[in-house]
């Protein structure tokens, strides 16, 4: 993963302002509104996932959809509220019909999101589902292969635990996803506690990813 740079001291708040603007892609043209993220802005715990779904579009909020639901209840089961962690999107506007991000777009975009994790902070960051993790994780292996698997690893110059999720909209497809999300947040609190220090954990080498569900991100969920 290539080094960002890293821009002048500024607040989160005014950093958001800032991107409100941003045409470095051509998702500019078909948004509502830029998707900046929600949440803590000194959170310890960081969520990253896809891009913004209709709903997401419409309100500048990033999870309010079906998924966003799900997240809540995933959070509550660990005693999290939203206004405790920091949610963000790899890109902040939405695809056209909730197609999946195209490279060119996460590489226009992606400066965005390292540095809101240079003004944020966090400890921990919970990438979900394929894209997130695969960007800041900077391997090709896929969620299946690496969900509840913390690595430490330095991003934005900072020194986190990267740990992969499966997207939550994944559980509305199949329902006995949800017992492994519920697994995989459970270990949340104890990460958060760590901090950016593990057991060591051999990821496995790249391998062709299992037959799964159709991205629910394709479906207009989030």
């Amino acid at each position: 993963m290539s080094a960002m740079p890293v821009a002048p001291a500024e607040t989160l708040e005014a950093y958001g302002a800032a991107t409100a603007g941003c045409t470095r892609c051509r998702l500019a043209k078909g948004r509502t509104q830029v998707v900046f993220g929600a949440g803590n802005p000194r959170a310890d715990l960081m969520f990253v996932g896809e891009a913004p779904g209709f709903h997401e579009d419409k309100q500048g909020i990033p999870f309010v959809g079906q998924a966003g639901k799900l997240l809540d209840g995933l959070l509550a089961g660990v005693q999290l509220r939203r206004e405790d962690v920091y949610i963000a999107n790899v890109l902040k506007c939405r695809p056209p019909g909730n197609r999946d991000p195209q490279q060119d777009e996460i590489e226009s975009c992606e400066r965005h999101l390292f540095r809101q994790i240079e003004l944020i902070e966090p400890t921990v960051i919970a990438t979900l589902g394929n894209f997130a993790t695969k960007l800041l994780s900077g391997r090709p292996l896929g969620i299946t292969r690496v969900h509840g698997q913390e690595q430490a690893l330095t991003i934005a110059g900072r020194s986190v635990l990267l740990y992969p999720l499966y997207h939550p909209a994944a559980a509305l497809y199949t329902p006995a996803m949800l017992k492994v999300l519920e697994g995989d947040f459970a270990r949340l609190p104890e990460l958060m506690g760590r901090g950016a220090q593990p057991a060591a954990v051999e990821l496995p080498e790249a391998e062709p990813e299992p037959a799964v569900a159709a991205p629910a991100e394709q479906l207009g969920l989030f």
